[in-house]
């Protein structure tokens, strides 16, 4: 590993921390504007009206027209006593209102929240609200379910009806049917009012609106995995930002809109595809409500008055393997691609959770082992795989190391700047002819690198390690603290992760490890200057504390017992090396090669090519100075 490698992983850590800190004023920024942010759309959408087709003037057109006795379902509109039915299984327990027709709270039962409570509610009638609006051009008035009392009928533990009335008896009908998993299934169908829609004009408006609740300890961490997800149909999945304030219309139909939180999700999913342009709003909270965003989705679907117009809602977990079954339990026959709502990372860290880690953890799991010993034998699991190829590179940097009195031998006469390329060029032939590779010695980063980034989506994303304790650890899905205080310190929190600080002394002693072992190898100004940046590779774990502090205690374990691993991995070969027998082996290579000359290729040609152009740009400079 050169001096540019070190360089490299030294900005990395420089860019994270910035990104951090940055991250974090933004977000702090955002949140303080949320509100200003909000009174200036109202006033807005005050001073200018929007066109008639839009949700918001929808809701408008139904307030104005809620006190003529005319309309359709005036009598339905008048207010009634508050009443509900719950529909419920072994997964989910639905609340529905009368006033609305639709489900106000939504309880996904065996998890408990961070407050204790055996239930997560997702939201309650505070909380979250959805409407349904259906513009009936004949009256020229606008029919939105908020606004109407329905009368419940067929009422099981699984299943209920509820229907509005009109004066001249006509029916908005709402169906619901739950069935043994987290998938909700309803229809809106009309009765007698196929002649109030103008057949050109057939369109229902969704509006959605929620209050994400916070549900685990860590509100910071959770915001960052919290977010308005959706998919289009001829696309993939995407979000809106988790760190800010974020409003977005996407120019393609819509296969779904899911409100989620870290680990759960509330998702509406239509038969038809959502019309293009949906206009899709996140609002960050502050800390202290206990929310984390508000969410508005504003929607249109197709809509037929001769027709069930059918919806699916799922209000589960972020569960890989289960959201994945959910195309089974969907009546709507497409791939919805639910697992998304799981993010495992970019392409090709995505290809290794999915196909390895997911399996694996699966794997263990099903043994029945505890979430710590999982994330044990994962780590040993990878240390298993991966240690052929790490001795092949620490054998890599022991030739170089038994081999550092010869190459200062050989290269002692080019001590001058200019002469550095002869001198790279001269150590390049030694390597070559004893047989060595000077760049083995980077392979454990390069094979640890895309494994380290694959758990760093993978584990804040495991629903299975939420509320699972081990050793001191009591919730391996969030932080755990050794000290906490109330008023957070910039950059630390309100709080200090023994997790953390284990990973950082265990990074700080692996990367010692890692220097001593490249200063041994390094020889004349690569040494001098590795000295000089050795202070910087230090100062990394400090900076890795800032940033992981906030994050899970199953993430910083794994990172720890990883590099605890690595250091005893390395310390181990290199009590195991004999350094005369591997100089021994290196001589024969050596004798061999120098009767047996071979040309020079890869990086060695490469350099005596850059000495000769070197050479005969100097022989060049020359010339022009004598005449």
């Amino acid at each position: 590993m050169n001096k540019n490698t070190l360089i490299g992983f030294v900005l990395i850590a420089i860019v994270l921390i910035g990104f951090s800190w940055w991250g974090q004023k933004q977000a702090a920024e955002q949140q303080a504007a949320a509100q200003a942010e909000l009174a200036r759309q109202d006033s807005i959408a005050k001073a200018n009206p929007q066109p008639v087709d839009t949700l918001t003037q929808v809701e408008k057109t139904a307030q104005q027209l809620k006190a003529d006795s005319a309309r359709t379902f005036f009598t339905a509109m008048q207010e009634q006593a508050l009443d509900s039915v719950v529909l419920r299984n072994d997964k989910v327990e639905l609340t529905i209102y009368n006033k609305g027709g639709v489900v106000r709270k939504a309880k996904v039962l065996g998890y408990k929240d961070y407050r204790g409570n055996a239930d997560v509610t997702l939201f309650d009638a505070k909380d979250q609200n959805m409407s349904f609006a259906l513009p009936v051009n004949a009256k020229k008035e606008i029919i939105n379910t908020a606004d109407l009392y329905f009368e419940t009928s067929n009422v099981t533990d699984k299943a209920a009806t509820m229907t509005a009335t009109g004066a001249d008896g006509s029916k908005i009908v709402i169906s619901y049917e739950l069935g043994d998993s987290y998938l909700l299934h309803f229809n809106i169908k009309t009765e007698g009012m196929d002649q109030l829609f103008d057949p050109g004009h057939k369109t229902m408006f969704v509006m959605w609106k929620d209050s994400c609740r916070q549900q685990e300890k860590g509100y910071t961490f959770e915001n960052r995995y919290a977010s308005l997800t959706y998919k289009e149909v001829d696309g993939g999945t995407d979000h809106l930002s988790e760190g800010s304030n974020d409003t977005e219309q996407p120019e393609e139909a819509l296969d779904w809109v899911a409100f989620k939180s870290q680990f759960f999700a509330a998702v509406l999913i239509p038969q038809k595809p959502f019309e293009k342009n949906a206009r899709l709003v996140s609002m960050m909270h502050e800390k202290e409500s206990h929310y984390l965003k508000s969410y508005t989705a504003e929607l249109q679907t197709p809509f037929s008055p001769l027709e069930s117009n059918s919806f699916e809602m799922y209000f589960g977990p972020n569960d890989f393997q289960i959201l994945k079954h959910i195309d089974k339990q969907s009546q709507f026959g497409r791939d919805l691609d639910l697992e998304d709502l799981v993010y495992l990372g970019w392409w090709l860290v995505r290809w290794i959770n999915r196909w390895f880690t997911l399996y694996i953890f699966d794997g263990l799991t099903a043994l029945g082992l505890g979430m710590g010993i999982v994330l044990i034998l994962i780590t040993l699991l990878l240390k298993g795989i991966t240690f052929p190829m790490v001795k092949k590179s620490y054998m890599s940097s022991a030739k170089m190391r038994v081999l550092k009195p010869k190459l200062e031998e050989a290269t002692k006469q080019y001590d001058k700047p200019e002469d550095q390329m002869q001198k790279q060029q001269a150590m390049m032939q030694l390597y070559s002819q004893y047989g060595v590779s000077p760049l083995g010695g980077c392979l454990p980063m390069l094979i640890q690198m895309p494994i380290w980034i694959a758990m760093f989506f993978f584990v804040p994303n495991a629903i299975q390690l939420r509320g699972e304790s081990f050793l001191w650890m009591e919730d391996l899905s969030t932080y755990d603290p050794i000290f906490e205080w109330s008023k957070p310190i910039w950059g630390i929190g309100d709080h200090l992760s023994l997790t953390c600080i284990l990973f950082c002394v265990s990074n700080l002693l692996y990367s010692y490890m890692t220097m001593r072992q490249q200063r041994d190898q390094m020889i004349g100004q690569q040494a001098n200057q590795l000295k000089m940046m050795q202070w910087m590779m230090y100062l990394m774990p400090v900076m890795f504390f800032f940033i992981f502090n906030d994050y899970s205690s199953g993430l910083n374990f794994y990172y720890f017992i990883s590099l605890l691993f690595s250091a005893i991995i390395m310390w181990t070969l290199r009590k195991t090396t004999d350094d005369a027998k591997l100089l021994a082996i290196l001589e024969a290579n050596y004798k061999e090669n120098k009767n047996n000359p071979k040309k020079q290729s890869g990086l060695a040609a490469r350099l005596e090519a850059m000495q000769k152009q070197q050479e005969e740009m100097k022989r060049l400079r020359e010339q022009m100075k004598k005449r």
